[in-house]
């Protein structure tokens, strides 16, 4: 017979197994933003500014230095923004690492996205802490129109963003045991 609060399995208390879980979630954001960081420096080291690399159709490698927020968003607003997005965004990466520090083993894709935002964001501001601007070159376009050029950051922070979005609406839920519906016999 197994204690209350034991796992069957090690017979470690369960809050430990879960703050074990929340350390795995923030070293995948470590990696996350250790892949951010060595993919930029490898833009920095092939690219140039203001030339473009041509990859496949409708995707081009570009060098762009980004010192406002996403699209580019108070990017000449005089240099405060850099102090700005450095602060509220160490103030959001603790709270997100706080959060997945007390992460619950069955919030999966609450977790993995908060993973994804917190190593994107970490390897977004390293680039503004260091440089004071965000490394961008990813060029995705269509018949002319061009998205913004991002990063693997931006990409990280993005598909998070999405899996707490996707969560929230419950789409994660579907088909799950709990919300089937018994057959009326």
């Amino acid at each position: 017979m197994v204690a209350a609060g034991v796992s069957a399995v090690t017979g470690a208390p369960l809050e430990n197994l879960e703050r074990s879980r929340g350390i795995q979630y923030l070293l995948g954001a470590l990696l996350i933003g250790t892949l951010d960081y060595v993919s930029k420096s490898w833009a920095l080291m092939f690219l140039e500014p203001g030339m473009s690399r041509p990859i496949l159709p409708g995707f081009d490698l570009v060098l762009v230095f980004n010192a406002g927020a996403a699209f580019g968003i108070l990017a000449d607003a005089g240099g405060w923004q850099r102090w700005f997005f450095l602060v509220t965004g160490g103030v959001i990466c603790l709270g997100v690492a706080i959060t997945l520090l007390r992460a619950k083993s069955h919030e999966v894709h609450f977790n993995g996205g908060l993973m994804l935002i917190l190593g994107g964001a970490s390897g977004n501001m390293l680039d503004r802490a260091r440089q004071g601007y965000v490394v961008d070159f990813v060029d995705l376009h269509f018949k002319g129109w061009h998205w913004p050029a991002f990063n693997l950051a931006d990409f990280a922070i993005s598909i998070g963003a999405l899996l707490l979005v996707a969560g929230t609406f419950g789409l994660f839920s579907i088909g799950s045991r709990k919300n089937r519906r018994e057959p009326k016999r």
